[in-house]
């Protein structure tokens, strides 16, 4: 029995399968102690890491250390199995361009994953809209960005080459008010007012302005006012701001114009 298990350790397949799993289990726990060290340090510092663009480079980190310890493990690997690494990279020439044919993608997912950072092109928490989804943006990593559709739920992925697609959601708020020329100058004013000051009493709503009259309409004035809410909340805002407008012009009297057809008959 004993000789069995003396032939055993001694197969070099078994020691080179062992010490890869050594390899493994050393480098899996490494990260999980780095990531709950950062996870601690984010909770410790949560004045700091409330910053959007500090959380952003905190998964970022996360995901870099990811990656290198997955190709040192690779390499390491690769070592214990006899593969002469530096042999690889001397023939890396021949082979990287088939390499680069096959990696093109992931690389520019990993350079426009930098860009997104560097040029903050957006971070976590912000609202983004990709391909008719518009979602919370969870985290950014090295190939991917996740966001959690604000209707469904889902968890999306988006490959960082496709920056050039999305479009960041700002909180404003631009609604037009059409009041009859038949009302002042100075009673449209003054409903505007009473409107933003009704409008303000919403929790989802963080700022208000009038920008005041804009357009000569061929029925109506046009008025514009400028509401400031969170990306999150800003279609339910929206909705509210309407009925809060079309309740205070009832109040007030004031019919919404609207553009009418006349018919002459001879």
């Amino acid at each position: 029995m004993d000789n069995i298990a003396q032939d055993i350790f001694e197969n070099v397949w078994f020691k080179r399968i062992f010490w890869s799993l050594i390899v493994i289990i050393v480098n899996t726990l490494f990260y999980s102690i780095v990531s709950h060290l950062i996870s601690r340090r984010e909770k410790k510092n949560s004045r700091v890491f409330s910053n959007k663009k500090n959380r952003t480079y905190l998964k970022m980190l996360k995901s870099i250390i990811r990656y290198a310890l997955i190709i040192a493990s690779v390499l390491a690997i690769m070592r214990i199995f006899g593969i002469d690494i530096s042999s690889m990279l001397a023939g890396v020439g021949i082979v990287g361009v088939v390499i680069g044919f096959a990696v093109q993608d992931a690389l520019k997912d990993i350079i426009k994953g930098f860009d997104i950072i560097s040029d903050n092109y957006y971070a976590v928490g912000d609202i983004i809209k990709f391909n008719g989804q518009t979602g919370k943006v969870l985290s950014v990593g090295l190939k991917t960005t996740k966001i959690q559709d604000v209707l469904s739920g889902n968890i999306v992925s988006i490959a960082n080459r496709n920056i050039e697609l999305v479009e960041v959601i700002s909180g404003d708020i631009l609604i037009d008010i059409p009041l009859p020329y038949e009302l002042s100058v100075k009673k449209a004013e003054a409903v505007l007012k009473e409107i933003v000051t009704k409008v303000e009493k919403d929790p989802a709503i963080t700022s208000t302005q009038i920008l005041g009259l804009t357009t000569l309409g061929e029925s109506a004035l046009i008025y514009k006012i400028k509401l400031a809410s969170t990306p999150e909340q800003k279609g339910q805002a929206r909705r509210d701001a309407l009925k809060t407008i079309v309740e205070t012009l009832e109040a007030h009297k004031i019919s919404i114009p609207y553009n009418q057809l006349d018919v002459h008959q001879k």
